[in-house]
């Protein structure tokens, strides 16, 4: 049977320096599958939306932010990772630039700024720690990975690269 993910993006915002990165804790709502947990920022495509269109109406609703630069860093497969064992198709981008200034919350928790060497500290999804480290690297090359999930936990990890 074939995939048949929700298709979703999630964007890291970076300061203007690019020594932080903006992040939601998912603080507000108890019954958030998402509860404690930091995040970028991105959510489910619309109908007939493109990727790049989404990840803009994410972060301008979720930031009140406009994206001017932004880059592809991957896509990852989530096979299982729903909180009913849904599958999901993440397309990761880095936002290097933006104008306004972010909210400081929105319904799903409190924005803050991160500095890049502590954000393997915080309470992330636990497969959120094998990409990371390639999607805050701007020099990192383009990846494509698969994680499958179970009862919230991450039980493989596969990533290729593109030149």
């Amino acid at each position: 049977m074939p995939v048949q993910p929700i298709l979703a993006t999630l964007g890291y915002v970076f300061s203007e320096d690019q020594s932080r990165v903006l992040m939601v804790h998912r603080n507000r709502r108890p019954d958030d599958w998402h509860h404690g947990k930091y995040n970028g920022l991105g959510g489910k495509l619309e109908p007939n939306e493109d990727i790049v269109t989404g990840m803009k109406r994410e972060i301008t609703e979720e930031a009140g932010i406009t994206c001017t630069e932004m880059h592809l860093a991957g896509t990852i497969l989530w096979p299982g990772f729903g909180k009913h064992g849904e599958d999901w198709f993440g397309f990761l981008f880095r936002i290097t630039r933006f104008t306004g200034t972010p909210f400081p919350h929105n319904p799903e928790g409190d924005l803050l700024w991160i500095p890049i060497e502590h954000i393997l500290t915080l309470n992330l999804w636990e497969g959120d720690k094998f990409f990371l480290p390639r999607l805050l690297d701007p020099q990192s090359p383009p990846f494509h990975g698969v994680m499958p999930y179970a009862n919230g936990l991450p039980l493989s990890w596969s990533v290729q690269t593109l030149p």
